[in-house]
């Protein structure tokens, strides 16, 4: 016989106790007009990591008018709230991110962003530059979700079997160059303390049927890495290569070798393969001299910290050796990403699924895991935690050429925020009402 949690009996109001959780999904509907506005306008006037002033006041503000504990200026811009409930319970934590991406929107929308800013990243070749400004990963819906979950939990507090902490966190993309930033900075300033949450929950937007949900049991996110590689020759004219030694050969056996570390060097039985991508080549001024050096610059995505480990190892000696048995020379350096290999804890996943299969418009899918990569790995790294993928298509785009996230045209289903709202609140709901039982 099928045992399901006591929450999950009272949250669909299958036993009288169910008050007042009974009506949840009456109070969400009818927040979801407030929440969607609330999203257009955070999409409206979207700003880079570490510089979201006015979308942290505007979370800050909302939150105070729900009647939270309000912290700001955390990890440059990040905001916390914290609702206590009043009864005892354990703390459960969700996150949402504030930054948005330098993108040029193309959707159209009446609500389009159209914010222009200087771009203070990573790529020393665009920064400085004017580039215009997008919420193009879904942290709009995100925070709008997690606001919603807040004005339906707030609503009844005093019945509420616990706390809940909001973790508005920015610079999720990255931190601007030479500074601080994301969930890394975030931890490092107390946003796990104070209180101290026994578990997290996140949840990202994507591409796909609306209002369904891909987690996994274990693995979640990849690590994100870049790398510069140098393959430094000796110039000399096209016509008499001999008299010099040619790197742009020596970069395109570099290249094709780094390949056979997935495929060749990667015990594929014990782990997903990780994925090496060249996407950044520079040689040269002229078509007639060969160049001096050839530039090679990328990323590298690993689902472990071992896995990392390794395939740093093998491109810099692969590089190095290949290198000189041409007579050129190698030099691979690498920049670390705010990005590690990121962990569902399996336990809590089975505790909750029932709650999560309950809300999904159609069954859960069960993945291995995903390539792309988000710091919500670091919290998890320190308490339990679920990061889940919710399908945010509109349902006049389905079938058609769907703009992904980290495009200019991506465009995200209001009615579907609904459903991430339902989620998360049952889930918080349900963690704490069977967490002295059903701990993680």
């Amino acid at each position: 016989m099928l045992k399901l949690p006591i929450s999950l009996l009272l949250l669909s109001g299958s036993v009288s106790a169910a008050e007042p959780w009974d009506d949840l999904d009456a109070q969400i509907s009818q927040a979801l007009p407030g929440v969607i506005e609330l999203r257009h306008a955070i999409h409206q006037q979207p700003e880079l990591g570490n510089r979201e002033f006015h979308t942290a006041e505007r979370i800050a503000q909302r939150l105070r008018e729900l009647g939270l504990e309000v912290q700001t200026g955390i990890a440059h811009t990040g905001v916390i709230g914290i609702l206590r409930g009043g009864k005892p319970g354990p703390v459960v934590a969700i996150r949402a991110e504030l930054d948005a991406l330098p993108l040029t929107e193309e959707t159209g929308l009446p609500f389009a962003s159209t914010v222009r800013s200087k771009d203070e990243g990573a790529d020393f070749r665009s920064r400085g530059k004017d580039v215009g400004v997008m919420h193009a990963c879904g942290h709009d819906a995100h925070m709008a979700m997690a606001l919603g979950v807040a004005e339906v939990l707030a609503a009844h507090r005093e019945q509420l079997p616990g706390t809940l902490k909001l973790i508005f966190q920015p610079a999720e993309e990255g931190p601007p160059l030479g500074e601080q930033g994301g969930a890394q900075l975030m931890i490092k300033d107390g946003a796990l303390q104070n209180p101290a949450p026994a578990v997290i929950f996140g949840i990202h937007v994507t591409a796909g049927t609306a209002g369904t949900f891909t987690l996994s049991r274990q693995r979640t996110t990849a690590a994100a890495d870049t790398f510069v590689a140098r393959i430094i020759g000796r110039q000399t004219h096209a016509a008499f290569p001999w008299t010099g030694i040619d790197p742009v050969p020596v970069a395109a056996q570099v290249i094709l070798a780094w390949q056979t570390i997935p495929s060749r060097q990667s015990n594929l039985s014990l782990l997903p393969a990780p994925v090496i991508s060249v996407g950044r080549i520079e040689a040269g001024d002229r078509h007639n001299i060969i160049p001096a050096e050839v530039r090679l610059e990328g990323s590298i995505r690993t689902v472990s910290d071992e896995q990392r480990e390794d395939v740093l190892q093998r491109m810099t000696r692969t590089a190095e050796h290949i290198a000189e048995a041409s007579g050129a020379t190698a030099k691979v350096d690498y920049l670390p990403g705010n990005y590690r290999a990121g962990y569902n804890n399996t336990a809590l996943v089975d505790q909750l699924m029932p709650v999560l299969q309950q809300v999904s418009t159609t069954p859960v899918r069960i993945d291995n895991g995903t390539y792309s990569a988000d710091d919500f790995a670091e919290y998890a790294r320190q308490i339990p935690g679920i990061f889940m993928r919710m399908g945010v298509t509109p349902p006049a785009l389905e079938g058609k050429n769907v703009w992904p996230t980290h495009s200019p045209g991506f465009q995200v289903d209001d009615p579907s925020l609904a459903v991430g709202i339902r989620a998360l609140s049952r889930m918080t709901l349900s963690y704490m009402i069977d967490a002295p039982r059903l701990s993680p």
